[in-house]
Parts: structure tokens; sequence; C-alpha cells
């Protein structure tokens, strides 16, 4: 019997070392010097950034738990006799041999404070996130025969994460009250400086695309314009797939948009950001003559006069669906734009390594009632050698624009009796019909 009991107060002693493994004490303490602690944030300084950690996010990692403090001079039955702060039943057996029995006497009731290494690993990881800034790349522009840098590089940082850790546990160790602690940073350099431009590779342009917006209402020029310049002197490294979502970002009020018509579900609405598509069209018709692999593109729903010839459209909408294509050539791409009148243009500047391209299509394979028809186009890059390197195809399946109706618009499938024939034209040509 006496071996029970010795086995059982082995292992009650041993456990809780076990269950706080992971978790690093920093005393015992009253309610009042606990309310202390965590009744008034600590503010982590990350570089210029000063972040305050409030109470909840102070509990995310700092573990509050009751606890026995034997003091001699403390005497107090009443409180201590029958206190086991724990309602599972083989706990207070170990409580029941934590010492001899008149020392039971003097336990007073305390507090514990301790640091969950874990769950602090979790909540600097966040910190991480929320306090990062980004490297800037220098922002390259080809003008003549050679590139150039119209604006420099800037340096990141973010959080280091098992020195700000141990930071704050050495902090918190020294003075559990501290309420100011610095976290170190790395630094973050970007993947394009202004320095030695050459070993870019960006020599020569490599492919252009172009499309026409005339005839767009003020909101949609507007929209195109902002759009456009967000991929104005974007570079697109080696082996890289690029995204359009990705690199477009946010489109609403805020980046500076505009409502306008956008093709959604079964209708044509008014959305920020309306036009994109041009841009989008613009950029996927440049992808295709540089010779890059295509790899996310789809056709709008129905046939938009701005995206002639059908076929060689494609649209985009956050967060799908997206245009991608990957840079297989040996240098980095180099994208510019700009707009002359009413038409868009995306140049790519990079490395050649001789390929060329050539489009077949696009063919209307079928045609539909009221403007629905099928198109396919062909692209064929052919190396150095002349030889075939890769075939793609993009197959566009196009309803009928009487199936979108705008706002306010009624299906007009028929010409009226009091139009001209020149009047009919001119309406199905820019309903795409």
């Amino acid at each position: 019997m006496k071996r029970k009991i010795f086995f059982f107060f082995i292992i009650f002693i041993i456990a809780p070392c076990f269950v706080r493994a992971s978790e690093v004490n920093l005393g015992s303490f009253s309610v009042e010097e606990v309310q202390k602690v965590i009744g008034s944030p600590i503010f982590f300084h990350v570089n210029n950034q000063k972040i305050a950690a409030d109470k909840n996010a102070m509990q995310s990692f700092l573990k509050i738990r009751p606890a026995l403090k034997m003091n001699p001079n403390y005497n107090s039955e009443a409180e201590n006799i029958n206190f086991f702060p724990t309602d599972d039943p083989m706990l207070k057996i170990y409580y029941r041999f934590l010492g001899r029995e008149r020392d039971r006497y003097h336990i007073r009731i305390s507090t514990s404070l301790s640091v969950d290494e874990d769950s602090l690993g979790g909540f600097v990881n966040k910190l991480k996130d929320e306090t990062r800034v980004d490297p800037e790349n220098a922002k390259l522009a080809f003008e003549g025969d050679k590139v150039s840098a119209f604006s420099t590089n800037k340096n990141g940082y973010e959080i280091s994460d098992q020195e700000s850790r141990e930071n704050i546990i050495k902090a918190l160790q020294e003075d559990p009250y501290k309420k100011d602690i610095n976290l170190p940073t790395k630094v973050l350099e970007p993947e394009i400086t202004s320095t030695n431009l050459d070993k870019y590779g960006i020599k020569k342009l490599i492919g252009q695309g172009t499309s026409n917006f005339r005839g767009s209402p003020k909101n949609r020029i507007h929209n195109i314009n902002v759009g456009a310049s967000r991929f104005n002197g974007v570079i697109i490294k080696p082996g890289e797939e690029f995204s359009f979502i990705k690199t477009l970002g946010p489109v609403d009020a805020s980046t500076g948009y505009l409502p306008e018509l956008v093709i959604k579900v079964d209708k044509t609405i008014p959305e920020y950001g309306g036009g994109m598509c041009q841009v989008s069209t613009t950029c996927f018709r440049a992808a295709l003559n540089a010779g890059l692999k295509i790899t996310a593109r789809t056709n709008h729903a129905y046939p938009v006069q701005y995206y002639a010839p059908q076929g060689t459209d494609a649209t985009v909408y956050i967060p799908n669906p997206d245009l991608r294509f990957v840079n297989d050539t040996p240098g980095y791409i180099l994208m510019q734009t700009h707009i002359e009148g009413t038409q868009l243009a995306f140049d790519f500047y990079g490395t050649s390594d001789g390929r060329k391209a050539k489009l077949v299509g696009p063919t209307v394979t079928s045609r539909g009632e009221e403007g629905a028809m099928k198109t396919v186009l062909y692209q064929e890059v052919y190396g150095a050698d002349g030889n075939l390197i890769r075939k793609s195809e993009f197959k566009s399946s196009y309803d009928s624009p009487s199936k979108y109706p705008h706002p306010g618009q009624e299906k007009i499938t028929e010409k009226p009796t009091d139009w001209s024939s020149k009047e009919w034209k001119e309406y199905k040509k820019a309903n795409g019909m």
C-alpha cells in the first residue's frame, strides 16, 4: 500500500512538469499584482512602429493559474485545510501528499504567471505579419536602346522570430510589469535594384499587344488609365508565373476606380473598375506575341466590340478568372504601358532567345443566333533554329449579347419598324451582334 502511495506521489510531482514543459514560469502573484501585469498594455517597438498588446493579446500567451504558496508566517486553516485548486480526484491526492500535515495550515492561495512558448510563437508570427514592411523594387524604364531606373529601390524589414520570442521572455522574467519591449528585425532586400541594371537582361522589345477603346464612356476611360498604370514598370523574373489579378491589386473607390459596366452572371451592371478587361486583353495579346506560355485565360461571356477581333480577349474578375503566363525566357521581362489617343499598348522588354511567335486566327468556327459565336486561335512558338517549340490552342465560346442586358436596357433582337437599315446595323455593331 505504501509503495502505491509513493508511486502516486512521484507521478503527480513529475506530471505538472510534463504538462507545462513549454512554459516559462514568471513567479507567484497576488490577484492585485496579476491585474497590474495585464491591466495596461505592453508596447512592442518594431523599428519605428509601436504596437500595443492589450489584455486579450497578453492572455493569449500569459497563462494565469491558481497556485499554493508556503508561508510559515501565514496561518489560515479555514482557507487552506481543504483547498485543492482542481476538481480532478487524482490531483487531489497529489495535494494531500504535498507536504507535512502541519505545513498545510501555512499554505496560502496564490496565482502563478507563466509564458506559454508555443502561444507566444503564434503571437509573434501574427505580429510579424502585421508589422512587415515589404521591400520596394526599383522602377525601371526602357528608353532608346537601354534600360534605366526612374525610382530607386527601398529595403523592407520584418520581425526576427526566434530573437523576438527570446527578448519577450527575458524582459518579462526580469520585470513582469515591463511595458516597453524592443523586438529585433531583419532587413528584406528588394529583388530589383537600381545598380548594375545589365544583370537583368532587359535589352530589347520582345512582344507588344494593343487594343482600341474608341467609343468608351468617361468612367471606362478613367478606369483603363488607372488600371494600365498599375502594370507600368512591372518586372517578371525568369521562371516566374505572372498573375494579372495579383499584380493589379484591390479594385475599388479607395484605389482610384469609378463605377462602370462589367459582365456579371447574366447581367451587364456597373461596378468599380469596369473596363479592366481592356487592360487584361491587351496584356494577353502582348504575352501571345512574345511567345510566352499562357497558363490561364478566359474569354468574355459575349462578344464585346472593344476586343475585336473576337477570340483574342481575356476577361478578369477578382479573384477569378485570372490571366496568367510564365516568363520562360532567359532574362527578366519589363512591362511598359502607354496610351495614345484611344489605343492602349503593352510593351514587353527582355532578352530574346531567338524564338518567334506566330498567331493563327482567330477563326470563327460557328455562329449562333443573336450574335453568339465560337472561335479558335493558335499560338505557334518557333525556336531560333526554326523548329516548333510549342503550339497552344485558345477556344472561345460567346453567348448572345441579348442574354446580358444593360441596366434599363430592353432586349432588342429584331429591327424596330421605325429604324433604318443603317441604324439597325450600327446598333448591332455597337452591341456585338
